[in-house]
């Protein structure tokens, strides 16, 4: 899960502050102190962690913070603000050109996914109503160019190539003049990558940005790299003049150290996340949804946007009305884990509700098909009056149920749990549901409402 490893130290610190009535000087520092610490340890850069250090004691130290009704609360405010600057502010959208076509360049070293994720961006232009074409540029890493063009099948988006011996430049600028014949409004040009950052690597690169005058030149680095990744995005900054950079594999950085330094260090904005092999698993970074997921305060609005794009809204209401009548039955825990998995990680879309993180059954919950066969089983293997009354499942029917679903009574004892804690956590989205009225997504129903 990404930031884990962070987001757990910070909480636990700023939690400490939460709910005292009167805040000191000396608790501020000791707070600090954790918090430095914290970051360290997720490998954010060192002058970065100095710098956000100073400005947040600078800000908690304050008057209105200390005499406030709140200081605790204050204070944990001030770092949600500071942490929030520190990775861009606000969200850093992709150029569109305003005359056809946009031309966005992919740099990156070798092994970061940069082909992956050209294909990802495609995917998220497609819901854009735009209409991507792919440029395979990169003629010296084996496969590579048939990489992109079973990309460019999986997504009906035609694939540019002239082979591996036609140079670089060439591929680039003939890509391009191909996608104004066809009426292609975006061109995405996948070039190479080395193992290491060298001299004949930038030039190539620097010569196609100047064939083609980009109108983004993202640079795709590896987010578990740490310190390296920042390293990477810092020279290719000074070479290229990079826009924006696309930060993959978020989903296993349990530190978070490149998220949280890039910015600062290089003043390139990340402008999209991977958070999986899958194509869908590409999204636009939000510097303030990412601080409050670390913070523990969840993030209800990328959340309902996942649920809009994935949650068969006909089954939500349905699912509603039997919540509100008390009839939630196992049989609807089974279809609802089914929805969930069509949102991502189960860890994933917990970590969007606040709170969530202190509801222990339901981190162990996996969405996957393997468990979801398993816990298909345990179902199936109930009575029809099992099903709607888990309440008179004793020790024999227990017994008999782990039998005839080839499972363990410990299976099905911690199926019965999650059952518990899922209702619980549909209580709470009944209750963001009200509190997000009249807000942009007025009307829409949460799913497993």
């Amino acid at each position: 899960m990404a930031f884990e490893g962070l987001a757990g130290r910070l909480q636990e610190t700023l939690n400490k502050l939460r709910g005292k009535g009167k805040v000191s000087e000396e608790d501020v520092n000791a707070a600090m102190r954790e918090v430095r610490l914290a970051l360290l340890e997720a490998d954010v850069n060192f002058k970065v962690v100095k710098d956000f250090i100073s400005r947040v004691k600078e800000r908690a130290i304050g008057q209105e913070v200390l005499r406030s009704l709140t200081p605790g609360q204050q204070v944990i405010k001030v770092v949600n603000e500071e942490l929030t600057e520190l990775m861009g502010g606000q969200i850093s959208k992709l150029n569109l050109s305003p005359k056809p076509p946009t031309i966005i360049m992919m740099v990156g070293l070798q092994g970061a996914g940069k082909t992956t994720h050209t294909g990802k961006l495609a995917k998220h232009l497609l819901k854009l109503n735009k209409q991507p074409l792919l440029v395979a540029a990169d003629i010296y890493r084996p496969a590579a160019i048939k990489q992109l063009q079973v990309l460019g099948e999986q997504l009906n988006v035609p694939v540019f190539s002239q082979g591996d011996q036609v140079s670089p430049v060439e591929i680039a600028k003939n890509g391009l003049q191909f996608a104004k014949n066809e009426h292609r409004d975006v061109v995405i040009i996948d070039t190479a990558g080395r193992l290491h950052i060298d001299d004949e690597l930038m030039k190539e690169l620097i010569n196609i940005r100047d064939a083609v005058s980009p109108t983004e030149v993202l640079l795709v680095v590896d987010a578990m790299t740490g310190q390296d990744a920042v390293n990477v995005a810092q020279s290719f900054n000074e070479a290229l003049g990079l826009t924006g950079i696309v930060l993959t594999k978020l989903d296993g950085d349990t530190r978070g150290g490149a998220a949280i330094s890039v910015k600062a260090v290089t003043g390139c904005p990340i402008k999209f996340v991977g958070l999986g092999e899958k194509l869908d698993l590409l999204e636009p970074f939000h510097p303030d949804r990412m601080a409050s997921r670390i913070l523990g305060m969840g993030d209800v609005l990328t959340l309902i946007e996942k649920a809009q794009e994935n949650v068969d809204a006909e089954k939500a209401r349905e699912l509603e009305k039997k919540i509100r009548k008390a009839e939630f039955s196992l049989e609807d825990f089974l279809d609802q884990l089914g929805q969930l998995k069509k949102m991502g990680p189960l860890e994933d879309v917990l970590g969007m509700l606040p709170g969530m993180n202190k509801v222990k059954g339901l981190k162990d919950l996996k969405v996957d098909d393997k468990h979801l066969g398993k816990i298909e089983a345990i179902i199936r293997s109930m009575t029809t009056q099992e099903k709607l009354h888990p309440e008179i499942l004793n020790a024999s029917r227990r017994k008999r149920i782990a039998s005839g679903s080839g499972t363990t009574i410990q299976d099905v004892n911690r199926l019965l749990k999650q059952f518990e804690d899922m209702k619980k956590m549909m209580k709470q989205f009944t209750g963001m549901g009200k509190k997000m009225k009249g807000k942009k997504n007025k009307g829409f129903k949460f799913p497993f409402m």
